[in-house]
């Protein structure tokens, strides 16, 4: 057993390590993501397995030198035109997540050129949380999208502390500040300090439909149906 550091971590693309891509999704890490998360009938645009093949050099893996072939934290990204006038594409999108890979979906089977690259997911192995190597992977993703030659990384951010407030409006929250001017919550926080800025929100980022037996499976919430 080795002490994992943020600092000396491996990051590669799928590309330089295909070897690695399957167990990304293995349970280690893929426990990270909420139950729920995992049935936005959008995401097999691009995690499915006739096209994730497509974005490789976008795709990043951490690895711990002691452990090369043991992944601790997996992030992915999607290029796509932006903004593209032609296309109706002048502003970022409300729909967010689902939208900026319905956009570069289209962009693959239209042969339009991407311009521009979209965070869509940052995931840690749970017994590696808060050691920073989200902020590590985050920097990667920037860093990443500049090598492949795009100037802008946009990112449709999930805070992750926005579950304890489930019923504060999601514009109010995001622009709430600490004492210190920066973000209240920790991930928005994390961004503006690698140098992002707030753009807007995307209040229609991820539509998962669900009935309310399972929505209640998902969650472990009751979800009481409407008197």
């Amino acid at each position: 057993m080795t002490e994992v550091c943020a600092e000396r971590l491996i990051v590669a693309t799928f590309a330089e390590r295909p070897d690695l891509l399957a167990k990304v999704f293995e349970p280690e890490i893929q426990s990270a993501v909420p139950e729920f998360m995992r049935h936005d009938p959008t995401g097999a645009l691009y995690y499915g397995d006739s096209q994730l093949g497509r974005y490789l050099d976008y795709g990043l893996v951490a690895v711990d030198p002691a452990e090369p072939d043991r992944p601790v934290a997996r992030a992915f990204s999607v290029p796509f035109a932006f903004p593209d006038a032609a296309h109706g594409r002048e502003t970022l999108p409300d729909g967010g997540w689902d939208q900026v890979i319905l956009w570069a979906h289209r962009d693959q089977f239209a042969g339009v050129r991407a311009t521009a690259v979209s965070a869509l997911e940052i995931m840690v192995a749970p017994r590696l949380h808060g050691r920073g190597i989200s902020r590590v992977m985050l920097a990667a993703l920037r860093d990443n999208a500049r090598r492949l030659g795009s100037t802008d990384l946009y990112g449709p951010l999930r805070p992750t502390d926005k579950h304890r407030e489930p019923l504060t409006p999601f514009g109010e929250y995001v622009a709430r500040r600490r004492e210190d001017g920066l973000p209240y919550d920790s991930w928005v926080r994390t961004h503006l300090r690698l140098g992002a800025r707030i753009v807007k929100a995307a209040p229609c980022s991820m539509a998962i439909a669900g009935t309310l037996a399972e929505w209640r499976q998902w969650t472990g919430l009751p979800f009481a149906p409407a008197p």
